[in-house]
């Protein structure tokens, strides 16, 4: 496949691109960016790529181009829009997460999947981690039972930093981001759970978010608990902790599961066994999940698949961050979690 990434910043440049460039079967041949220093960082870092100023003026030479896909690699405040503009041209879509920043915005998006009959799949590159796919499996092959509660941890010691030749912190702007920690980790965290669960979203949520760091729009902690028919799930999430670290539990009825970065337990009828399984969480540029991931973007489309089972989970993250927000905003009351596709039908 021809592909586009539009949005050339930090996680395209060093997550997304290095990925491409080592697939022999697909290739980026163009970039949008509005920045003339990040097209030219394109430039150097894609042989042969063009690029152009606007996204407009990237699809209006989509079919010189010979584009299958576009990558959409921006900030979450204007994914929909470059989704709806890709697919109404017949081209599959790629887009980094947050999928939206609102739930209406995410119904549009799976809409135009469906209405346009072109694969819309998101970036939750967390779930292709490879100590992940082990939790994964240990929850599929009933060592553990069933899963009955989850607790997720990320410690960061701040935001996620982008390009200095644009907005370094545009993920603490609202405006850009469409909200904190809770928009930005909380995806991978909610998604997450979702799989832990049997792939089904929870029934409501509890939340607390707070602003450690002054002089921003959006918050940097939170803490959530997510009810699930099955159990419960707790979310701790930060920007401002002294260290870089994801800490990630299971407790089922026959057992559980422990991981601390590469290292896993996992215990199993009295009996303990440890793991060390390299996922580098301390990449930030997680190439090696993407390609797992691409991978299975390659295989929706080859199936046929437009509103996918990762596109509506994306929706259902959506759905739980305006929950966790409401919540947080009536000082944790438990909320529930509009979670319906009827939309679809």
């Amino acid at each position: 496949m021809k592909g586009a990434i539009v949005g050339f910043g930090v996680i395209a440049s060093t997550g997304h691109t290095p990925a491409y460039l080592a697939m022999k079967e697909h290739a980026i041949v163009a970039v949008a960016d509005p920045v003339e220093a990040r097209r030219r960082a394109a430039e150097e870092q894609i042989p042969g790529v063009r690029t152009y100023a606007t996204y407009q003026e990237l699809l209006a030479d989509a079919d010189p181009l010979g584009l299958d896909f576009v990558d959409i690699a921006t900030p979450p405040s204007v994914h929909l829009e470059v989704a709806l503009a890709a697919a109404s041209k017949g081209l599959h879509v790629l887009c980094e997460k947050p999928i939206t920043t609102s739930l209406e915005q995410a119904r549009a998006m799976l809409l135009a999947a469906r209405d346009n009959r072109v694969t819309i799949f998101p970036c939750h590159n967390y779930k292709h981690a490879p100590v992940v796919k082990e939790m994964r499996a240990a929850i599929e092959s009933g060592r553990i039972g069933r899963v009955r509660s989850a607790t997720l941890t990320t410690f960061r010691t701040t935001n996620a930093k982008g390009t200095p030749d644009w907005i370094t912190d545009w993920r603490r702007m609202r405006e850009h981001s469409g909200g904190g920690i809770v928009m930005d980790h909380g995806s991978h965290s909610c998604y997450l759970t979702f799989m832990f669960f049997g792939g089904r979203p929870p029934r409501s949520v509890a939340a607390r978010t707070y602003q450690l760091d002054a002089g921003y729009d959006t918050e940097d902690n939170v803490c959530a608990a997510l009810t699930f028919d099955e159990g419960f799930a707790q979310m701790h999430l930060s920007w401002t902790a002294g260290v870089r670290k994801v800490i990630y539990a299971l407790q089922g009825s026959e057992g559980a599961v422990v991981v601390d970065e590469d290292d896993a337990q996992l215990f199993m009828g009295g009996r303990t066994e440890r793991k060390t399984i390299v996922s580098k969480f301390d990449d930030a540029s997680h190439t090696a999940w993407f390609t797992s991931m691409f991978d299975q973007f390659v295989a929706d489309i080859a199936a046929g698949n437009h509103v996918t089972g990762e596109l509506k989970e994306s929706y259902w993250c959506i759905a739980t961050i305006e929950a966790i927000y409401r919540s947080a905003g009536e000082r944790a009351r438990e909320v529930t979690i509009d979670t319906d596709l009827k939309f679809l039908e």
